[in-house]
């Protein structure tokens, strides 16, 4: 099958530029900016909306994430193989995913609310933190729209377009065509969630990657005192200088 200029530059080109910038870039990350490797927390300046929003949006991405996992990379057959009918996956997916983007919605605007109206907060937003905030904006909204548009209120399934290309594209064979006959509000969120994973590595989205395992094994810091105050308490050793 002949597919168009348009097709293979959107759905074939774009999405491995994306992933080589991905991968690429948090090498070159790691490599020349260890140092900037870093979630630029300005909790320093706002704690009280960083409280409430920070923790919404991280529970609601992670459900997003898995809701994601789920739907793209196991296929329709799979599911129900161990028994869960096609109506039961769809209305799990909607409830659950609506959820998971309410919560992830509400967070990123509280965030966003914080970082716009706060004099400092706002002095410490680059360049790259506007853009990011943007594009993860755009994810999400697309993301909405094509679940209520085209899934909840249409019958597109886009476990017969979307995440078939999805598999394709990591085994190196993707059909353009899946992708350019899926309803608008899917290729808007797809070519959305590829412009935030080509900036990834230069934003401060690189934090997701820093998990602090080495908390695991580290050992205690053992506190000593120079007065004989605290010498007698237990938990604390006497230096002589």
């Amino acid at each position: 099958m002949s597919h168009t200029t348009a097709e293979m530059l959107l759905w074939v080109v774009i999405p491995y530029v994306s992933l080589a910038l991905f991968v690429g870039g948090h090498i070159w990350r790691w490599r020349e900016d260890q140092f900037g490797w870093t979630t630029r927390s300005s909790q320093i300046y706002e704690s009280k909306l960083l409280r409430i929003g920070s923790p919404m949006f991280h529970y609601g991405i992670i459900g997003i994430f898995l809701g994601h996992a789920v739907g793209l990379g196991i296929p329709k057959s799979w599911t129900r193989a161990i028994g869960l009918s096609d109506h039961m996956y769809h209305l799990m997916a909607i409830t659950i995913g609506l959820a998971a983007a309410v919560a992830c919605v509400g967070g990123l605007f509280l965030l966003i609310y914080r970082r716009r109206t706060n004099r400092r907060v706002f002095g410490a937003t680059t360049v790259m933190d506007k853009a990011m905030y943007l594009m993860l904006a755009l994810v999400i909204i697309f993301g909405v729209l094509a679940t209520v548009v085209h899934t909840a209120i249409g019958s597109y399934d886009y476990r017969e377009g979307v995440s078939i290309w999805f598999r394709q594209f990591w085994t190196l064979q993707p059909d353009p065509t899946l992708m350019s006959s899926s309803p608008i509000f899917f290729q808007l969120h797809v070519l959305s969630a590829l412009a935030i994973f080509a900036i990834w590595p230069f934003t401060r989205l690189v934090h997701v990657f820093s998990v602090p395992l080495g908390y695991l094994t580290r050992p205690y810091i053992v506190y000593r005192s120079r007065g004989p105050a605290k010498a007698d308490r237990r938990g604390w050793e006497k230096v002589d200088f």
